[in-house]
Order: structure tokens, then sequence, then C-alpha cells
């Protein structure tokens, strides 16, 4: 019964991260109206910017986190006027040319970092690495709690961003229909460039917490690629509740299959969810999501 509860705890903590990828990916897709294929790219390229952080400027990567998003943050901001551009094209099938820009851009980043650092896998270290905090016979990972808080703090100002200010109504109106939002007087392509820069800031400091936890390759990407589509699906699209929950219920899933049923099990036992679910639930989990 220890070892269950001790994978329920250490399952919550990754699917913390788990959500603050995922929630910037799901309004990121209601604003813009394309799923960005290279989100996993973005995960990837944050946690070797903690290494960076570690290795050249000998800067702890936690400390580094604002700088972070900062960086990833206007590195956005310069992308998404772009795929607004392409999904805004007057050309055949814009909504198919933005899927395959967010492609190459997700291929010439992972060919990039191949490159220049090629297969080897890679950690992030921290000062938080070490020792671990014992509650009713549990040991949870000073690590895997420091990056539960900070994943969680950026999600709750993330929330509160959206839910507290007039930007936020402006983004929630944008993300249930361009058209309407527009004719209300709000400029469609700055909130989206704006969402985009914030997502892309959100999930380069998601990948400095889960390199520490996990060696990275340059060529994971695709599997937080998937990861994020199964939250984003799972909770409903569009559905900012139900990606706190699926994020969760994610990190449960794998922590409970990794130990009961083996780590190669993971996507099938995963992916076998998110079909069920599906069939009863075609809007999400909630039920508050557009229909898949």
């Amino acid at each position: 019964m220890t070892l269950f509860f001790q994978t329920l705890v250490n399952g919550i903590l990754v699917g913390g991260l788990y959500v603050t990828i995922s929630i910037g990916f799901s309004l990121a897709f209601g604003v813009l109206d394309v799923v960005d294929f290279a989100v996993g790219e973005w995960v990837m390229l944050g946690a070797f910017a903690g290494v960076a952080s570690q290795s050249w400027v000998h800067v702890d990567p936690f400390a580094a986190l604002p700088v972070v998003f900062i960086v990833f943050a206007a590195a956005g901001a310069l992308i998404a006027p772009l795929i607004h551009r392409v999904r805004r094209s007057r050309y055949a099938r814009p909504a198919l040319m933005a899927l395959a820009f967010t492609f190459g851009l997700a291929t010439l980043a992972r060919g990039t970092m191949l490159t220049a650092v090629g297969f080897d896998p890679r950690t992030v270290h921290t000062r938080f690495a070490t020792g671990t905090l014992s509650i009713a016979g549990l040991e949870i990972p000073w690590l895997r709690l420091a990056g539960f808080i900070f994943a969680m703090l950026a999600t709750g100002l993330f929330m509160a961003f959206l839910y507290m200010t007039r930007t936020g109504l402006a983004v929630r109106a944008t993300a249930q229909s361009q058209e309407n939002a527009a004719l209300m007087g709000v400029d469609v392509k700055r909130i989206s460039t704006l969402v985009y820069s914030i997502y892309a800031g959100l999930t380069g400091m998601a990948g400095v917490l889960i390199g520490s936890i996990y060696a990275i390759t340059a060529q994971d990407g695709p599997q937080y690629a998937l990861l994020a589509f199964f939250v984003v699906v799972l909770g409903g699209l569009g559905s900012v509740a139900g990606v706190l929950v699926a994020g969760l219920i994610l990190g449960v899933l794998q922590a409970m299959v990794t130990i009961y049923i083996g780590p190669s099990y993971t996507l099938a036992v995963v992916f076998g969810v998110l079909f069920a679910t599906l069939l009863v639930s075609p809007r999400g989990i909630l039920r508050r999501g557009a229909a898949v």
C-alpha cells in the first residue's frame, strides 16, 4: 500500500509539469486555431536552456527560470505573427499550411539541436537534486516537489492573468470566437502574438523542470508533443479546467503504469485511456471542450 501512495504522489508531482506544458498549448490552439506540432521542441529547448545555464553561466537552472521565460517568450513573439499570417492566408487550405509550418518549425529545431549537441542524453543539475521530504512514511524528492511548486505557481499566475485582467478577458473572447472578438474591438493579431509568447515562455520553463527530473535528448520533442496532445484532448479542446485535471491524470497514469506494468507500455495504456474516454465523452473528461 505504501508503494501505491508513493507512486500516486510522484505521479501528481510530475502531472503538475504536464499541466504547465499543456495549458498554454490548449490556449494557443483556441486563439490561433492551429495545433502546434512544435510544443515538444519547446520543452526540449527549455531543458537544454537549463543545461546551458549551469554549464556556461554557472547559474542554478531554477534561479534562471525567469530569464528562460523571457527568452522563450521573445522567441514566441517573433514566430507567432508568421503563424497568424499563414493561418490567414488567402491560399487554399490555410489551416493545413499552418500545421505544416509548425511541423517544419519542430523539424528545424530538432535537427539544429541534434547537430549542435548530438544524441547524448543530458540532465539539468540543480541544488534541489538531492534529499527527500518524509511525510507519513512517504519519501517525496525535493526536486520533484520544487518542480511541482514552480509549475503550479507559474500556472496560477497565468490563470490569474486570464481571469482577472482585461487583456485576459480579450484572450478568452478571442479563443471563443475570433470574428466576434474582432467586432468588439479586440486586436486579434496582437492577442494571438501575446498568447503564443506566453505559451512559449511557460513551455520553456516546464522544459527546464522536466530536464531536471528526466534525462533528455535532442530527439525527445515528439514524445512530449504526444503527452501534451493527450492532456489537451482528454481535458477537452479549449477547456482550461479540463487541462488541469487531465495533466494530473496523465502524471498518475504514467507513474502507475511504469511501476506496476512496465515503462514500455506507458503510451499504449495512456492512449487506450484517451480512446475509451472519448468514446464516452467526445468533449473531454469534464464535458466542457469542443467535440473531437
